[in-house]
């Protein structure tokens, strides 16, 4: 298994922040989410500092969906970052943990006329329109506002990448956006620069999630700058910012070959400014929204190892107190992850890790070379904060786990642990 942030290792156990996973264990439980919160700070400065340029505003939006709860927005906002949002309930979660939501983007194919009517109401800095009819919407929500809202559209580049089809989001048939190629595109830009409660600034763009290529990246930057060029020219007009998503790929196990994101942020931003000068844009403000590169490699899942089964068709599960109720990527993407376990043992063997869930796909890790595990054994998933909590289930009436920070030797709470007490809080009897 690869360390990540501040991992090291002892006899038959395992320390993040300097904190040893036997006592995480001892003290919160699990199944339990670790933040290592001195590498999220790493991280999040890596994105600020090397995200820069002398030629426009830069600005590192955290894609909230990938994990959110209001001290990580904390965290998060106190190193600079702004943050992507794609519900009302993305927005009062930052709202309560009082971040500046003039520092919000939202996003969503299909905002509802509540939705907007909260982010108006609450002061989202910019809203992205997705699609014709949430113009209209959105008009409605303005008509009794005295203010102007900045908005960016939503355009689809028609960018194929290598990555699972359900994480590509700038195909011919995404659902996101609206095509560059449609015929009446040019003619709704027109009605969102005409609009007068709509201060139109430029275009969002982004392609997928989880892509190794940096060529597509440069790609779609510049068939977003072109079209936006071509806008300008034959609308004669001027706009000013460019939000160029995110998706950039990271490393859950081998075979997954990331490139390095501080050297990859300075040739991003080369990119860009040659496509400025290329199509002779000013630029005022640039945006990237990176989620699970941010947070996915400084979170791990700590389980406990409840036995093993040899089946006589030859599989070999280890079980663990956990599932696909607080990881669904496995079943749902076949994601891959690593694994380490604190067994004493010499022996190795090939383990199908599985979940304690009342579901067939309830697998965790397909196969897996450990040491012989035991009942009691600790078995970790590093690199696993991006769309596990935020995607978990109360399924089977499995109670979500809690998520613990660490840092210089010191661990706290940052989400409670579900009581049964959660499980029926909006039940209704008779």
């Amino acid at each position: 298994m690869k360390l990540r942030g501040t991992m090291t290792t002892q006899v038959n156990d395992l320390l993040i922040g300097g904190v040893a996973l036997k006592t995480l264990k001892k003290e919160y439980g699990t199944p339990l989410f670790i933040v290592d919160e001195e590498a999220l700070e790493t991280t999040a400065k890596t994105f600020i500092n090397q995200f820069q340029s002398n030629q426009f505003e830069t600005i590192v939006a955290y894609a909230s969906k990938a994990l959110l709860n209001m001290p990580l927005a904390q965290l998060l906002d106190e190193q600079g970052l702004h943050f992507d949002v794609a519900s009302m309930g993305e927005i009062y979660v930052l709202k309560r943990a009082g971040i500046n939501l003039e520092h919000c983007y939202f996003h969503g194919n299909n905002k509802t006329s509540q939705e907007l009517e909260y982010a108006v109401r609450s002061g989202v800095g910019v809203i992205v329109i997705d699609n014709y009819d949430e113009l209209d919407r959105l008009s409605k929500v303005l008509e009794t506002k005295e203010i102007k809202q900045t908005v960016l559209f939503r355009i689809n580049v028609g960018i194929e990448t290598d990555t699972h089809r359900y994480i590509q989001t700038s195909t011919n048939t995404s659902k996101f956006g609206e095509s560059i190629h449609d015929e009446r595109i040019m003619m709704f830009i027109q009605e969102l620069i005409d609009h007068p409660k709509l201060d139109f600034r430029g275009f969002h763009s982004h392609i997928g999630s989880q892509i190794f290529d940096k060529k597509s990246f440069y790609a779609a930057c510049d068939a977003v700058l072109n079209f936006q060029a071509k806008v300008e020219k034959e609308l004669k007009t001027s706009l000013t910012w460019v939000n160029l998503g995110g998706g950039f790929g990271v490393y859950y196990s081998e075979g997954d070959s990331p490139f390095a994101m501080a050297s990859f942020l300075k040739e991003y931003i080369d990119v860009i400014e040659d496509a400025m000068q290329k199509y002779h844009l000013k630029l005022e403000r640039v945006i990237i929204e990176p989620g699970r590169s941010i947070i996915n490699d400084v979170v791990s899942t700590l389980y406990t190892v409840g036995g093993s089964k040899y089946t006589i068709g030859g599989k070999n599960y280890v079980f663990v107190d956990g599932g696909m109720s607080e990881n669904i990527r496995p079943a749902l993407y076949e994601a891959v992850y690593e694994t380490w376990t604190s067994s004493a043992s010499k022996q190795l063997e090939h383990y199908t890790v599985a979940g304690k869930l009342c579901e067939s796909g309830d697998v965790l890790i397909e196969t897996a070379q450990l040491p012989q595990v035991q009942p009691d054994d600790l078995l970790l998933i590093p690199a696993s904060g991006a769309y596990t909590y935020s995607m978990s289930s109360n399924y089977n009436k499995i109670l979500k786990p809690a998520i613990v920070g660490v840092k210089n030797k010191q661990s706290r709470v940052m989400v409670k642990r579900e009581t049964l007490e959660d499980l029926v809080r909006l039940d209704v009897i008779r």
